[in-house]
């Protein structure tokens, strides 16, 4: 009995461990392409994110956009997404790849801002210093506000 159910269960899981769940799409992307793609969109969710203004200010939606410049329509990028995510290990190695390129970039990015901000503290170090200016303003061809305001009260007070 024990020997059945074991031969039961070993021809179960051969049955059941298909590889090849989901059908290829008839309009396959090729790997590269599709990590490319997945990698605009990954950049584009983050600007979501990060800067929503400017995703607010265009008139166009931006998915629409990334799956135009490569010329592919969403009906297709879905089913592709759906064909690739079916193969776990090759989907996780498309991810590592996105993963690496945005990691570059923003070394990169990284890098241009550090340069950035050395060249700003550089010019404001060889700045000259700006000396503060008197709160108290100094009476303009030597002539004394102070003395003539007295005499003014004086004549008045004669009057």
């Amino acid at each position: 009995m024990k020997n059945c159910l074991v031969i039961l269960l070993v021809l179960f899981l051969s049955v059941s461990c298909k590889k090849n769940v989901i059908k290829q799409p008839a309009k396959l992307i090729e790997k590269e392409k599709m990590i490319d793609i997945m990698y605009d969109l990954s950049l584009l969710e983050a600007m979501k994110y990060q800067h929503q203004e400017l995703l607010d200010s265009t008139e166009t939606d931006p998915t629409k956009y990334i799956l135009k410049k490569y010329k592919v329509d969403s009906l297709q990028f879905a089913q592709n997404n759906k064909y690739y995510a079916a193969d776990y290990e090759n989907y996780k190695d498309m991810f590592d790849e996105v993963g690496k390129r945005l990691a570059k970039l923003q070394r990169d990015t990284d890098s241009i801002v550090t340069i950035e901000e050395k060249k700003a503290a550089k010019e404001a170090k060889n700045k000259p210093k700006e000396t503060p200016k008197d709160s108290i303003k100094k009476p303009a061809n030597g002539i004394n506000i102070d003395s003539i305001r007295r005499q003014m009260t004086k004549n008045r007070a004669k009057q």
